[in-house]
């Protein structure tokens, strides 16, 4: 029987964080399930920890590339094609689709030059934007498509949380496989000038960043990237994340999320989730940065109020079914059938 292939071209690095493989990977494990092949191309080697996730699910990965004659002798072997890239110079995509490949682009609000049968924007109220499309395109738009790994849906609980009155709030913060804008020390400042008991874990992606958070507080435990993200969420109290992809696996988790804007390509999801009372805003980094006190205030409360925090837990939870990644498969199937 032939065994379908699907390539992945995706973005990862030092300074562009591991969001795009996370992604990718929840895609991955749901066409590996129904029985394709999935090999990536990206330069996954500059994070260890992505490679060590993507080399876990049997995955064969090649360099990247990057003109857009490379891409098409490399993806022309594939059966279909999943683009996730912020990177990547706009001559790439038209070039694969004519070569006959079929392609899926994930994409967050901007296309930012993507062409390709099917578009996947899984960003809260997408659905409500009305871009114009390439000629031919599919566009699957808002939270139903959200990719959502393993991991997180085997921990996604099966109703939504209840109020948990405890003395001393567990928080965990983690701010994604890099932390590539060090929003830990920060945050760990403004957790401490709340001025209230918590016990909190924060992971540290580099020695540098490990430090700089020990120094400011000798309370909070550092860890190192983790595989059992989803365990310490379910187990945490609040959950501090950067208002990246990470926002709605904590949301499918059910979990109390105060989510940090790092970066300007994060605004639109973090207003977003703010604005429908799925999340807490704990602030624009650059701003945290130069005085933690709003931020203090927002964590304060969610440290202090157990029924804000299962307000905001059951509204996220209701958002995300962690089947969006079921949905996507489906129409990419589709394409090659």
């Amino acid at each position: 029987m032939y065994v379908r292939h699907v390539g992945v071209r995706c973005d990862v690095g030092p300074a562009r964080g591991v969001g795009h493989v996370m992604r990718c990977l929840a895609l991955a494990e749901e066409l590996q399930r129904r029985g394709l092949t999935v090999e990536f191309v990206c330069d996954v080697h500059t994070v260890p920890w992505a490679a060590a996730q993507i080399a876990a699910r049997g995955i064969a990965v090649r360099p990247a590339v990057w003109t857009a004659a490379e891409h098409v002798e490399v993806l022309s072997r594939y059966d279909a094609v999943v683009f996730d890239s912020y990177d990547l110079a706009v001559d790439v995509y038209p070039a694969v689709r004519a070569a006959g490949v079929p392609t899926l682009a994930i994409v967050d609000g901007d296309f930012r030059g993507a062409v390709a049968d099917v578009l996947v924007d899984q960003n809260l109220a997408a659905e409500l934007d009305r871009p114009v499309l390439p000629p031919g395109t599919v566009r699957l738009a808002g939270l139903d498509y959200v990719l959502i790994r393993d991991e997180i849906r085997a921990l996604r609980p099966s109703e939504p949380p209840a109020p948990r009155e405890v003395a001393v709030p567990k928080v965990f913060a983690f701010f994604g496989g890099t932390d590539a804008f060090g929003a830990g020390p920060a945050v760990t400042r403004a957790l401490v000038a709340t001025g209230v008991p918590f016990d909190a874990t924060v992971v540290a992606p580099t020695p540098e960043l490990a430090a700089q958070i020990a120094a400011v507080s000798e309370r909070v435990k550092v860890i190192g990237p983790t595989d059992q993200l989803a365990k310490a969420v379910r187990e945490a109290d609040v959950t501090i994340s950067a208002s990246g992809t990470s926002t709605w696996e904590l949301l499918c988790l059910g979990a109390t999320a105060g989510l940090v804007c790092v970066v300007d390509n994060q605004v639109m999801g973090y207003e977003r989730a703010i604005g429908t009372g799925t999340a807490a805003g704990v602030g624009v980094l650059s701003e945290l940065r130069a005085d933690p006190t709003a931020a203090s205030a927002v964590l304060k409360r969610l440290l202090t109020d157990a029924a804000e925090r299962a307000r905001l837990a059951a509204a996220g939870w209701r958002m995300v079914d962690g089947q969006g990644r079921v949905r996507v498969a489906d129409a990419l199937l589709h394409l090659i059938s």
